[in-house]
């Protein structure tokens, strides 16, 4: 059975780890979120801009009884889903095994013929390249 202390190091370490992802990955989702809210600021100008010309070559002068020109929230960028959407996907980016550049994630497969599980480079053949057809070729 573990011990008290050696849990209280494992989860200490897991809590260590998980705050240094974090410190690694604000800066990049911090800009990736400065982005998505000027895209935001850029069409929402671009709107305004354009109904205000809209409504003075409509109406001339005669502008006063119009209501306040207003965007709605479904068709913006710079939301809490979009803004989660950016941090998972930058988690994932991070945690991924295959990087440009370095050696070839050996992942698990199962054929179909045999359905017992093999290493991906198990099927590599001297020098020979291993190509991998994911899908049909037709």
């Amino acid at each position: 059975m573990p011990d008290v202390q050696e849990l209280a190091r494992a989860h200490a370490t897991k809590a260590l780890r998980s705050a240094a992802v974090c410190v690694l990955l604000l800066p990049r989702f911090l800009l990736a979120a400065l982005l998505l809210w000027l895209l935001d600021f850029l069409c929402i100008r671009r709107k305004v801009l354009a109904r205000m010309r809209e409504h003075e070559s409509a109406d001339g002068a005669d502008g006063a009884d119009e209501p306040a020109v207003r965007v709605s929230d479904s068709n913006r960028m710079f939301t809490l889903a979009s803004l989660r959407a950016v941090w998972h996907g930058h988690k994932l980016d991070f945690f991924k095994t295959a990087r440009v550049g370095a050696a070839a994630p050996n992942s698990e497969v199962v054929p179909l013929a045999e359905h017992k599980r093999a290493r991906i480079l198990d099927y590599a053949r001297g020098r020979r390249p291993l190509i991998l057809n994911f899908g049909s070729c037709s």
